[in-house]
């Protein structure tokens, strides 16, 4: 009995050190990624703010080659931002940004969610428009998870990641500085009609 007590014992230690030892040498992953035609590890390290050589760790590559269709792995990132920010300024002003995404494209895909926080960024650059990303989400109601408090709603993790890439630079829109849903356009006169679209992702349209 004791030779048997001793036999489990040895396992159950065995299984603990097996698992602290894949724990502490498994990278975390922020999500998955389909490869698209074009794609490059090149490209995805710009877009998610990462490292090509990450890249290739996390999805055990053994060269820089990648096929459309293809699945993998994102590592997660520590995205780039305004130098003059402090953490804590940058902190806020990522958590809205990644609010706002929640509130006007949380059923939308991931692109689709980048998109509307890319638009934020547009505006800040572009100089037509407040230069942070407080002042533009609140900036006369314009949207309207504002105007019904749906900014408010529980935080996904995929808005929270849109917001990082989004920062990091990836800009699926195409410069845009307005997106909307047309299905939600009921006015013939509305003045967003007369914005030149650029891109449609989604139920969105993107437009300058």
């Amino acid at each position: 009995m004791k030779l048997r007590n001793k036999w489990i014992m040895k396992v159950i230690t065995y299984g603990f050190l097996l698992i602290n030892l894949l724990v502490s040498t498994s990278p975390a992953y922020a999500w998955t990624y389909n490869v698209q035609w074009g794609d490059s590890l090149f490209k995805l390290s710009e877009r998610y703010g990462t490292q090509v050589n990450e890249l290739k760790n996390a999805n055990k590559l053994s060269s820089d080659k990648i096929l459309a269709g293809e699945e993998i792995w994102i590592p997660a990132s520590n995205p780039m931002h305004n130098s003059q920010l402090s953490s804590t300024q940058y902190s806020d002003e990522l958590y809205l940004l990644a609010r706002l995404i929640n509130g006007e494209a949380g059923g939308e895909s991931f692109e689709g969610q980048v998109a509307v926080g890319a638009v934020i960024i547009n505006r800040i650059n572009s100089g037509k428009f407040p230069t942070t990303i407080t002042g533009n989400v609140y900036q006369g109601m314009q949207f309207e998870s504002v105007a019904n408090g749906e900014i408010w709603r529980p935080l996904t993790t995929s808005s929270l990641k849109a917001a990082e890439a989004a920062l990091s630079g990836w800009d699926p829109s195409g410069g845009a500085l307005y997106f909307y849903n047309p299905a939600k356009i009921y006015s013939k006169y509305n003045w967003i009609w007369s914005r030149p679209i650029i891109n449609r992702i989604g139920a969105h349209v993107f437009a300058l």
